[in-house]
Formats: C-alpha cells, structure tokens, sequence
C-alpha cells in the first residue's frame, strides 16, 4: 500500500510519542496528534481521553492510519487497567472502523509474553508465536489489544500490525535492556515497515534493534520490511561494569519481563506518560 500521508498518532505527550512525533515526518507523514495532555509545542494537537469517543471519531476522521500509543504504559489497578487498555481500545477501534480507517498499528509490549524464559546461550531466539504469559495486568490487557486487533481484523477487515515493544529509550540504561532496546530510530523503521507493507491482516512482530545480545525473533518484523540499523552493544561494558550481570535465577536472569515478574513499576495519574509502550521504569 502506498505510504499514508497523514497519521493518527495517539500518546503524543508521551516518552515514544515524543520521539516519534520528531522522527516520523522525515517518513513522510503529516501528524495528527492526540493525548489527554497538551502536547507540548503542539498547539493544534487533540487533547481527549480514550473514554472520550466523540472526540476520538473526530480525531480518527480522514486519517490515513493510526498509529496507537496511548493507554496506560506501567502496572495499575486492574479496573484503570481495563479503563485506558481495554475499554479505551475498543473506542480507538470502534472509531477506525466507523470512519473507515484501515490499517493501525498498536503498541503491545514485551510483557504480554512477560513470564517466557529468555533464551540461553545457544538456544534459537523467542519466537513471535510464542504463548501469551502476561507478566501484569498492563501486560494482560496487551494481550487482550492483540486479540481485538484479530477480531477487527477477521470481522472488519481492519488490518492491524500489534508491535511487541522490547525498550524504547535513547540509549539502554541497564544491562537486561541490551538484549530488549529498540533505538528510537529503529522504532521509527519500524512504525514505517508496518504503515507501508501490503495485506498485513493482522500482523504480530518483536519491536527491537538488531542487537548482538537479542532475545527474540525479528522475522516477521523484517518480512514488513524492517531493516533495524542500531545495536545496543556498543553500551553493553559501560552497563555491565556500572550493574553487573544479572545474578542466576533474578527475574531479570530468567524472564523476558524481567522484574516485571514480582514487583513491577506502577502508574500513577499525571506520572509516567501513559503511552502505551514499554518506555521508563526499572525492569523495562
């Protein structure tokens, strides 16, 4: 499909939307954008709430495709959980469909498969049909975004590319994030890869750079035709020397959620962005 000229970008005030919000217009999109904050600079951005779903139709009117980041981004109450992540989804679904928006791409998380055990030395890379094992309840409710992406696609013919977002950071801040962070060059490689590729349906891929250290399987994401260019190792003795290596048997050493696993960062109103995408906190 050719590239969309003009993009719903939702979490715009947020730590990826803002990254995004600088690097996909040199991909050739003009921005809509919207969050439930002002956007700083942004002046003519949508400031509404996923509940809200009068203003999210308006906002969904004449947009090419989405790309959705809002939600809350870190573990929270289950019923704020379902508000922002479930709830406010089906609206940004309901309003694609009704306007007749036909392709978003929705920030899921590497903690929707959270308790998978990373691999070891050796072993071959996550594969991206690996089993849902949320690690929380944001991680389950990305689950849950996967799913409705199936189902609009399957009864709507809206097509989806779910990404499962490794650690979307300027740089890794710690040593497990070697073997998850996706650039914010990358990620916009990515976002790309995923608006442009034909007859995605509904299209599931790892979200990360092409790291020495990585975990999971790009496959499917390169099929979109994604060439990720950034590596973290170049971090990786700065980190190791300053951390350590995770000690056998730590979350961290064992699960791809890290310590998202027993004790993960929580969200708090007017806190972390609440984009939707794996962007801040420990264990990231």
């Amino acid at each position: 499909m050719p590239a969309p000229r003009t993009l719903l970008l939702t979490g715009a005030a947020g730590g990826v939307g803002t990254l995004m919000r600088e690097l996909l217009p040199a991909h050739g999109y003009a921005l809509r954008l919207l969050d439930a904050v002002p956007v700083p600079g942004a002046p003519d951005a949508v400031v509404a709430d996923l509940a809200d779903r009068a203003a999210l139709r308006e906002a969904v009117r004449g947009v090419d495709a989405i790309v959705h980041l809002a939600g809350i981004s870190l573990e929270a109450d289950f019923d704020a959980i379902v508000a922002a992540n479930v709830t406010g989804l089906h609206h940004l679904y309901e309003a694609a469909r009704e306007e007749g928006v036909g392709r978003i791409v929705f920030a899921s998380s590497n903690h929707a498969v959270g308790f998978t055990p990373r691999p070891r030395d050796g072993e071959p890379p996550v594969p991206v049909t690996t089993p849902h094992r949320p690690d929380t309840f944001y991680g389950l409710s990305k689950c849950f975004g996967e799913d409705l992406a199936q189902l609009y696609w399957d009864r709507h013919g809206v097509e989806t590319v779910s990404v499962r977002i490794g650690s979307c950071f300027p740089e890794p801040t710690s040593v497990r994030m070697l073997s998850l962070w996706l650039s914010p060059a990358d990620c916009a490689r990515l976002l790309h890869a995923a608006l442009t590729a034909p007859d995605v349906g509904h299209t599931v891929v790892h979200g990360s750079s092409a790291n020495t250290r990585e975990w999971w399987d790009l496959s499917s994401a390169r099929a979109l035709g994604y060439e990720p260019r950034d590596d973290s190792e170049r971090y990786a003795e700065k980190l190791i020397a300053e951390h350590g290596l995770p000690p056998a048997g730590t979350p961290d050493d064992v699960y791809l959620g890290g310590g998202f696993t027993t004790t993960a960062p929580r969200w708090r109103a007017g806190g972390p962005d609440g984009d939707g995408a794996d962007v801040r906190g420990p264990g990231r």
